[in-house]
């Protein structure tokens, strides 16, 4: 019921209202901004993910489940905590092998499973959203020794923003097609507070980039973050 009363379901809802779920090609490259072509590939995941097990917290449609199962070859699960959008990823992509999808909240994912993945990535998905002192040890958990976290959030100083100077998250808003705003709180951390966090879980931040949307002004529109467990 909590997940049906959420901005995200009614995202979903609003989107599956305007676009038919249908089977889609795999995309060709995995995005990690706001903006087709900004960014790394998926190499930030490692360079051979073969046969490898990825985890993505937060898949939505299921389009970088697609594309990293397909194009590099790795056994991949995403996890939504919208019911919605998990149907939208099976009709998309459910054909494929080593792609698969659950709804559920990713931190009780990860406390209730014992898998451990060789990469896990969020796409302004959980991370950002679920309290870090929380979500990150459980990511750290179940990552495998020298297993990557690759991260992209919305940059704390896109469109003159401040990022956090504690550990408090903000408030921010989810558009909706329709362009209803609604709000939700979203941690937004620079990367040094991040790395923090990062370090207390027992990761290592390896880099941080910039992403920026060049139709959206100046400021950046992403921050990229990878880690490591050692």
């Amino acid at each position: 019921m909590l997940a049906q009363a959420s901005p995200w379901h009614l995202h979903a809802l609003q989107r599956t209202a305007a676009e038919p779920a249908e089977a889609l090609a795999v995309p060709t490259r995995m995005e990690w901004g706001t903006r087709p072509g900004q960014g790394p590939d998926s190499d930030v995941l490692g360079p051979d993910l073969r046969g490898r097990n990825v985890l993505e917290l937060g898949c939505g449609p299921g389009h970088n489940v697609a594309h990293v199962a397909i194009h590099r070859g790795a056994t991949v699960t995403g996890i939504d905590l919208v019911g919605l959008q998990i149907r939208r990823a099976r009709s998309h992509y459910g054909r494929l092998s080593g792609a698969r999808f659950v709804a559920g909240h990713a931190l009780h994912y990860l406390q209730a499973t014992d898998d451990r993945y060789d990469a896990i990535y969020s796409v302004f998905g959980a991370i950002g959203l679920v309290a870090p002192e929380l979500l990150l040890p459980a990511i750290a958990d179940h990552l495998a020794p020298g297993g990557t976290l690759a991260f992209s959030v919305p940059h704390p100083r896109r469109a003159g923003r401040r990022p956090s100077t504690d550990d408090r998250p903000h408030q921010d808003f989810v558009t909706l097609p329709d362009l209803t705003r609604l709000p939700i709180a979203r941690w937004e951390f620079d990367a040094d507070r991040w790395g923090l966090h990062l370090a207390h879980a027992g990761l290592e931040i390896t880099s941080s980039q910039e992403l920026r949307d060049v139709r959206l002004g100046h400021w950046p529109t992403a921050l990229l973050i990878t880690a490591r467990r050692n």
